[in-house]
């Protein structure tokens, strides 16, 4: 397929530009779209050769790399569910993704054998779905899952191919995690790109246009995914990175002149805080949009990036089961704190606890329209119901519409503390505590107190060189009430030398807060 700027899916443009680099690995390695695409044909071929069929489900345990995009492209043109998992969990969680998705084969990376064993062993998985990138006892080397199954080029495709879909896993911050999985088209895998131009377009991303996408985040997470799947499909080179570092991360948009990425606020700080020589030191005049998203942006981190990288930073808000809006840096500046407007096919609805929609300016639980692919919660039709309203769904977040449509997110509505009947919302205390010089990361909940009902308490991750006591909890207390209302106040300070995110910002907050609720009722 292709349009006016070029040829659109990885396949055509294999065909066409086979040494048109697709990807950069995390140790320098560019590897062209041809190879990339003879390889997931090979594995797409292999696992028919298994007796996979559209419908059943891959799951791959593998850091950022050509063999996990690969597996990816061979699951979508085979007609199969991919479940990419997060690598930091352990080998019973695992195995519960396993058993649960019902997964005919398993990939995993060498460096994560010992749980990749005790969950294929646990899970039940047959020694014939088993493959490895590297070694691994009991598994296959992934090179065995192409080998003797026809042409190994980016020609040889799998004999039967019908477009597949990523099933990925929520990251489980309230509970297990569970399979958000929506049903196959059977539509032809080269006509699924053409469909991704408009979501990249939302960004003003254009097919092809010299464009270089940075992956900054591992690819088990759904938007880091879909993002570099896309770039690929729309002829964008990918450069990957294994683990994130802010001084890496100028340092590769530099030297591949790269023009895109998708970021969290975590990084958003993390980078804020590099000396400003070092962030003089790189150029990064390449950079056309820089897209941000998965958690809440405090205000003066969000400003502070738009003064050093100018209007590039774009936010958005969607999640795993659909979305959503987006602003670009220009409109976030007269309208700051939102996330933007609806984009085209989505519609934003604030709701009342009873289902009837709230006008501009009231606050209410969030609803998106789930648009033609309806998405269900794998073998959890309780929770799939609960999250829907006719043809609406929310993620549980609460927050208002301006009188211009603008959507205003306040927090989660799982995080609000009622303290003396009053609504308060952690994720403005927290916008605000963090901006602190000697605090690296916090998080604020609600803890049991006796006449208000919860009380906030603050758990602080002490900034490098700081050490927690008595006056630095005197001086945050101090620095809170010169910038929030008494009733949001937190009450107490407790310490940790890191708090429990995940690498794509997202906080376990559920944790934290669960040790202090023990023996009480919690909300």
């Amino acid at each position: 397929m292709s349009t006016a700027t070029g040829t659109l899916g990885v396949w055509n443009i294999a065909a066409q530009e086979p040494e048109r680099v697709a990807l950069v690995d995390p140790d320098g390695r560019s590897i062209g779209y041809g190879d990339l695409a003879a390889k997931a044909n090979a594995y797409a071929r292999g696992l028919q050769a298994l007796g996979l069929e559209a419908g059943d489900v891959v799951v791959v345990l593998q850091p950022n790399g050509d063999e996990l995009v690969a597996a990816y492209f061979a699951a979508i043109q085979s007609g199969l569910y991919i479940v990419v998992v997060n690598w930091h969990l352990v080998g019973p969680e695992v195995a519960y993704i396993l058993s649960d998705s019902g997964a005919k084969a398993f990939l995993a990376h060498e460096r994560f054998a010992d749980v990749a064993i005790a969950a294929a062993d646990e899970a039940g998985i047959p020694e014939r779905g088993r493959f490895a990138v590297g070694d691994i006892d009991g598994f296959r080397r992934i090179e065995e899952l192409g080998s003797g199954n026809g042409e190994s080029s980016c020609d040889g495709r799998p004999e039967r191919r019908t477009a597949g879909s990523p099933m990925l896993y929520t990251s489980g911050t309230t509970g297990r995690p569970k399979g958000v999985r929506r049903p196959l088209t059977g539509a032809d895998p080269d006509s699924v790109p053409a469909a991704s131009t408009w979501f990249f377009g939302i960004f003003g991303l254009a097919p092809h246009d010299d464009h270089v996408h940075l992956c900054g985040s591992p690819l088990y997470h759904t938007a880091v995914l879909n993002f570099v799947a896309i770039s690929l499909q729309l002829g964008h080179t990918a450069v990957l990175m294994d683990r994130w570092d802010a001084e890496d991360m100028l340092r590769l948009i530099e030297r591949h002149r790269v023009t895109h990425s998708h970021m969290v606020p975590t990084q958003f700080r993390r980078l804020l805080a590099l000396p400003d020589d070092v962030r003089a030191a790189y150029d990064l005049s390449s950079l056309r949009v820089m897209i941000h998203g998965a958690a809440p942006c405090p205000l003066e981190v969000k400003r502070r990036m738009l003064d050093w990288w100018g209007p590039v930073v774009t936010e958005y808000y969607a999640a795993t089961e659909g979305g959503g809006t987006a602003i670009s840096g220009e409109e976030w500046l007269k309208k700051p704190g939102s996330v933007g407007l609806p984009w085209p096919g989505s519609t934003i609805k604030i709701l009342d606890d009873e289902g009837t929609e709230l006008p501009a300016g009231e606050t209410g639980t969030v609803y998106m329209k789930m648009g033609d692919s309806k998405f269900e919660y794998h073998k959890d039709r309780a929770k799939t119901d609960k999250a829907r309203v006719g043809d609406l769904f929310t993620l549980g977040d609460v927050g208002h519409l301006d009188e211009d449509g603008y959507l205003f997110l306040h927090d989660r509505k799982a995080d609000l503390i009622i303290s003396g009947g009053v609504n308060i919302y952690p994720a403005e205390i927290e916008g605000e505590l963090v901006m602190h010089p000697k605090i690296a990361d916090v998080a604020v909940f609600g803890v049991p107190h006796e006449d208000w009902g919860e009380a906030i308490k603050a758990v602080v991750e002490p900034a490098d060189g700081v050490e927690p006591s008595e006056e630095l909890t005197a001086e945050i207390l101090e620095y809170a009430a010169s910038r929030l209302a008494k009733f949001k106040l937190p009450r107490s300070v407790d310490y940790l030398p890191e708090l429990p995110r995940d690498p794509n910002g997202k906080l376990y907050k559920r944790k934290l807060r669960d040790p202090y609720w023990e023996g009480h009722r919690a909300p």
